[in-house]
């Protein structure tokens, strides 16, 4: 018998089988930490009737806390965590299809002396953006190089539609990101190079009735352009800058 006490508890008093009082019973008598929060099975001792109490706070919700444990562990009273009301969701992710939104709620109250934990603070689920910019974001930008003639004018257009309203013209820089193979078949295409940065003009005559060029790109966000003279060569860039009334350096490109 005093074998199957050292076994249970090795510094339980246990002497020809009989339990002293005043053995070890209970939290107090634990070595440091006494109490434990949460759920912590190691965190036990062996109680007066030789089975094991516990010394945990989840001991209260099971009700097997050793007999002194509102005394030990409980000298001031819980306190649960609180949290606050949920924030807004987020702008979704995507600014064209699928994407991602989130929310978030802050720790008003933190647990304390085994009190129970905080909740989730953050929900995240999915979106579909359905901005004015997906339809932009979806545009393909037809290039050529500016050796092409500026604003140029088809002789063969009777005179009075060569009367209009000539709209100041806007730079648009352009970090390349995907080239094609076929871009090295052209001098001018082969500038379309990877992490390149590339002057791209818009001119009166390629403006749409917005007054801007299709697949002029946004900012940041990756789109996608195709040159009109060299087959096969297509890449994506992302748009880094837009300038106003403004004319690219020579040896750039222009939107058609």
């Amino acid at each position: 018998m005093v074998g199957g006490c050292a076994a249970l508890c090795g510094a339980l008093l246990c002497v020809s089988g009989l339990w002293l009082p005043g053995a070890r019973a209970g939290c107090a008598d634990r070595e440091s930490p006494a109490c434990c929060t949460g759920r912590n099975n190691e965190c036990a001792e062996l109680n007066r009737r030789k089975t094991a109490c516990y010394c945990d706070s989840y001991c209260e919700k099971t009700g097997d806390c050793c007999e002194d444990y509102r005394q030990v562990c409980q000298i001031s009273a819980a306190i649960d965590c609180e949290v606050g009301e949920w924030g807004v969701w987020s702008p979704c992710s995507s600014v064209c299809g699928a994407g991602t939104t989130e929310r978030s709620r802050q720790v008003t109250t933190p647990p304390r002396n085994g009190g129970s934990p905080c909740p989730d603070l953050k929900q995240r689920r999915g979106c579909l953006a359905h901005l004015d910019t997906c339809s932009t974001a979806k545009e393909v930008a037809k290039i050529l190089p500016d050796s092409f003639k500026r604003n140029f004018k088809d002789p063969w257009r009777r005179p009075h539609m060569l009367i209009k309203e000539e709209r100041k013209s806007y730079c648009v820089n352009m970090r390349v990101k995907q080239v094609s193979a076929a871009c090295r078949m052209k001098v001018w295409s082969s500038q379309m190079a990877r992490e390149r940065s590339v002057c791209v003009e818009c001119q009166s005559d390629a403006m749409a009735a917005d007054n801007r060029c299709r697949g002029d790109g946004l900012q940041s966000i990756r789109t996608f352009w195709a040159a009109a003279s060299a087959p096969g060569c297509s890449g994506s860039w992302i748009r880094e800058s837009w300038s106003e009334s403004c004319y690219c350096p020579a040896h750039s490109l222009l939107f058609i």
